[in-house]
């Protein structure tokens, strides 16, 4: 079943990627707020390669659809803003997840192709070659990157915010960057981190949540991920200075930020 799973995951990132390619400057979709119509056609994709491998789908945009012991969660296109606007930083993440634990993961950039992917306890991979973090351990030497922003300079070396947390967190794996998070009011939903997750993980990096509570969730449920290229890392980003990073009132862990 595993790699008959890594199988379908790649085909269904691939084509998706088909599909998307002329989607440039279609605008919204109409149907809901921030959806682009290319976030409709990519999720149509994804639903019948997946649906048709007999696995249990939750998506980004569609909610939760079909039956099975594995559920896979997808992000059709993770960082809609930049495909619509032809900047080449966006990516379909999907996470396999059984018995409350992510099993294989497929993050593809549409843009150039690169393909990230793990099973768990089989390391990481970024287009067939291994990949590991940076072993960054001092956070002046960091490049840190955000969902959401901090509101001042706090010792990193340098900060990016891209746009899809999914390959951002797919940068620390492969030590292109030393860490992700997020700052101020900003959360995110399985289907934005999951991927990932387990990718990070299988690379080496350690992995925290900043208000403490499961990461490996199926539903709409928002979190604050915070994933490091080491324990030292995570710990300084953690302790200097937590207000910026932590919650700010109680309505802001119930507003998801739409990449």
């Amino acid at each position: 079943m595993a790699a008959n799973l890594m199988e379908t995951l790649r085909a269904c990132a691939d084509e998706v990627g088909n599909a998307v390619q002329s989607g440039r400057h279609r605008g919204l979709s109409g149907r809901r707020d921030s959806q682009y119509h290319l976030d409709v056609v990519a999720d149509e994709v994804a639903l019948r390669v997946l649906l048709g491998a007999g696995l249990r789908v939750v998506s980004e945009e569609s909610g939760t659809t079909g039956y099975g012991d594995i559920t896979v969660v997808v992000d059709p296109i993770d960082g809609s803003t930049n495909c619509d606007h032809g900047v080449p930083f966006y990516a379909t993440s999907l996470a396999a997840v059984a018995n409350g634990e992510v099993i294989a993961a497929v993050v593809k950039n549409q843009a150039t192709g690169t393909v990230f992917a793990a099973e768990s306890g089989s390391g990481a991979w970024r287009d067939n070659q291994a990949v590991k973090h940076s072993g960054r351990t001092q956070l002046s030497q960091a490049i840190v990157s955000f969902s959401g922003l901090p509101d001042r300079h706090l010792g990193w070396s340098q900060f990016r915010s891209l746009g899809a947390a999914s390959l951002e967190i797919c940068l620390v794996a492969d030590g292109s960057i030393d860490a992700f998070t997020v700052a101020g009011s900003s959360v995110l939903s399985p289907w934005d981190y999951l991927g990932g997750l387990l990718i990070s993980m299988e690379a080496g990096a350690v992995v925290s949540e900043m208000d403490g509570f499961p990461l490996v969730v199926l539903d709409r449920s928002v979190r604050r991920p915070l994933i490091c290229a080491t324990h030292e890392l995570l710990v300084a980003l953690q302790s200097v200075s937590p207000e910026v990073f932590q919650s700010q009132a109680g309505t802001e862990m119930h507003t998801e930020i739409r990449n």
